[in-house]
């Protein structure tokens, strides 16, 4: 048994080594070059992502790219990608070695740590000659300010929810829930012909739990995470066992569909678009795969069920933006590469960007009004209603983006693992706990 630890724990040593370096080797392909200027005369900026294929898997961000080097000529843009571990890895070690992308998509907490470093640039001074700050959502520069700094600028919306196949209910007798209670019998009644009420995929996509993500919000989140970082609050406590609970209950009520542990989310999203499943969680970047299905007539978006138990406002949507872009600190030491950067960032937050945000499937994240096909973009339409719904408010971000990369897939598993019965609601917050306890 201890050879068999001592083997297991070598080979997760040799495969992280091995992940290090090909992270490495991967992002250094795309890391800020000394020479801004290529043999052409033009200017090239490296724009690092989040996905291994960037052009598949992140359409609008693709189409953006190739709007602005069609309008800037004199302007390339590297564009790379990698899954979202190796790439928040490889930007540890480029930042290590002052060798980070030009600009690059990262994690709230991770962007903090690099600005204190001093590995990021100031963007407020950019932002605000450009006419960006005021065209953004004071609680976007709110969250991506440190100080008097303005670190990151939104990468894309985050509105998560549920999306729900009002056919299903109808066919079963059933409306569209509004409370908790109501979630309750309406799993409890599908669960009883065999229908899966909520469609999730724990396999490979932990972090799949974006509608209960929104459900701490709802059980006093926002106002507690201040302490629960500085240690003067503990994720342990009476409100979020409270919430665990209730997770507990959905999934006893039989919610879930049996293979969640082995589904994965791309699976998960497939059961949905096969009408096997009432809901989806998921967020507005479903709405494309959703509009193409033949489910997207039966299709709503809805921010998600209400407590009476609950902490504070229940009237929300979480309606964020996502992890922001940042920019390389020696960008401002490169005026070809700065005013290349300034080109970019100004088109990005432009109406022309902003409408290709939306004709694939991203809501705006500026204050920009789309031009929306009632028709032929239903679906997405459904949810930028919900967002706009002027008697919802918005948390100021996501909670796992508040928190450590550790922390926040301690969220996940914590609330993935009383869905599966592998923890109790006790055991799954003193999972978080513990993850805070480390840093």
């Amino acid at each position: 048994m201890i050879g068999r630890h001592l083997v297991s724990r070598r080979r997760r040593r040799i495969a992280a080594a091995a992940l290090a370096v090909s992270s490495l080797l991967a992002l250094a392909a795309c890391s800020s070059a000394s020479d801004s200027n290529n043999a052409d005369g033009k200017t090239t900026i490296t724009l690092s992502m989040q996905n291994p294929d960037v052009k598949t898997a992140d359409p609008a961000t693709w189409a953006i790219v190739e709007a602005f080097e069609k309008a800037n000529p004199d302007i390339k843009v590297e564009v790379s990608g990698q899954a979202v571990a190796e790439h928040l890895q490889s930007l540890s070690i480029a930042a290590q070695s002052d060798t980070l992308p030009d600009v690059f998509w990262v994690y709230k907490a991770t962007a903090e740590d690099m600005l204190e470093a001093g590995k990021l640039m100031d963007l407020k001074p950019t932002l605000d000659e450009l006419g960006i700050t005021e065209n953004l959502p004071e609680s976007t520069v709110a969250n991506f300010t440190a100080g008097d700094q303005i670190y990151g600028v939104p990468y894309q919306g985050l509105l998560t929810g549920l999306w729900v196949n009002k056919k299903i209910l109808a066919d079963n007798g059933l409306e569209m829930p509004s409370t908790f209670d109501d979630l309750v019998n309406v799993a409890q009644e599908l669960s009883s012909k065999d229908v899966v009420t909520i469609s999730n995929g724990a396999n490979q996509s932990s972090f799949s739990v974006w509608s209960f993500l929104v459900w701490l919000d709802r059980f006093g989140f926002e106002d507690k995470i201040s302490g629960m970082l500085d240690g003067s609050e503990s994720y342990d406590n009476p409100d979020f066992v409270r919430m665990y609970k209730h997770i507990a209950e959905l999934r006893d009520a039989g919610a879930f569909a049996s293979n969640v542990s082995t589904q994965t989310y791309q699976q998960a999203v497939d059961q949905f678009l096969q009408g096997k499943a009432a809901m989806l969680d998921a967020g507005v970047w479903a709405s494309s795969a959703i509009q193409d299905s033949p489910v997207a007539a039966d299709t709503v978006f809805w921010n998600g069920a209400t407590f009476d138990d609950g902490v504070g406002d229940q009237n929300i949507v979480m309606n964020v933006a996502s992890a922001p872009l940042v920019v390389d600190h020696k960008v401002a030491d490169d005026q070809d590469k700065l005013d290349a950067v300034k080109a970019f960032l100004d088109f990005y937050y432009g109406d022309e960007a902003q409408q290709l945000l939306v004709d694939n499937g991203q809501p705006p994240v500026t204050n920009y009004e789309p031009q929306i096909d009632a028709t032929k973009q239903s679906v997405l339409k459904s949810a930028l209603d919900v967002a706009t719904d002027p008697s919802l408010s918005s948390p100021q971000s996501q909670p796992d983006l508040l928190v450590s990369t550790a922390v926040a897939s301690a969220m996940y598993d914590s609330i993935y693992g009383v869905i599966q019965n592998q923890l109790s609601p006790e055991e799954a917050v003193a999972l978080v706990q513990k993850a805070l306890d480390a840093e």
